[in-house]
């Protein structure tokens, strides 16, 4: 018999109790950095030694990061359920903890891919964090963090839609709802989907069928949900 497929959407709350801050934390700034200037597909343009200078940062902290209770209580909801992860996040905090099917709408931090060619990519380890303007990929390609800048579409939100659709259990944790086309996700569902929020300040969602809210940040919010999911059972 197959299992229930469930469907979570992560954003930064998730990974926020792992110490890993955004560009959401200060107005406008994003570990000190104006963020249309480290983010944005004009700030890239306009200065690529400061934007891989910035990744360059965020992956040493990174990995001094460890997943949360949030992360590994997903993964282990593997053991009963089809578990799709679609996160706006950028670390590997979830694969980390063991999920094994993720999903990043806004690209990975530990990968770099080719400036002429956005389907060559290529991992980084720890042992070769930092990149410059300069890098080159094994094949010779000039290389840039493989990271949806802002001005950038969002390639892969058409397969997080149609994997939205299969869902038989629809999960939301640690996002404000405003960032698009990720935030749209929730509309996306099946009528008659359970649907599922965690969040310690929960966005307006206008009514929508079939939604529990649990205000609480993703720790806390992955205890409950799992007991309710336990329950169900």
């Amino acid at each position: 018999m197959s299992k229930p497929i469930l469907v979570v959407s992560t954003g930064a709350g998730i990974s926020a109790e792992s110490g890993i801050r955004t560009f959401r934390d200060a107005d406008g700034l994003w570990e000190n950095y104006p963020v249309m200037d480290v983010a944005s597909a004009d700030g890239f343009r306009r200065d690529p030694a400061l934007v891989h200078k910035f990744y360059n940062e965020r992956r040493h902290a990174l990995l001094q990061a460890e997943p949360n209770a949030a992360h590994r209580a997903l993964a282990a909801l593997e053991k009963d359920y089809d578990v799709y992860v679609i996160t706006q996040n950028v670390d590997d905090l979830h694969e980390r903890a063991g999920s094994s099917r993720v999903m990043h709408l806004h690209g990975e931090l530990m990968k770099i891919r080719s400036v002429s060619d956005p389907d060559y990519i290529e991992p980084l380890d720890a042992a070769h964090l930092d990149t410059t303007p300069q890098t080159r990929g094994r094949r010779g390609d000039l290389m840039r963090p493989h990271i949806v800048f802002f001005q950038e579409p969002v390639p892969m939100i058409e397969a997080a839609v149609d994997l939205v659709r299969r869902a038989d259990i629809f999960v939301v944790i640690g996002t404000s709802l405003v960032v698009y086309p990720a935030a749209g996700l929730i509309n996306c569902v099946r009528p008659g989907t359970p649907i599922y929020y965690i969040d310690p300040n929960p966005a307006a969602t206008h009514g929508l069928p079939n939604l529990t809210v649990i205000k609480a940040p993703a720790t806390k919010g992955m205890e409950i949900l799992t007991e309710k999911l336990t329950a169900k059972q």
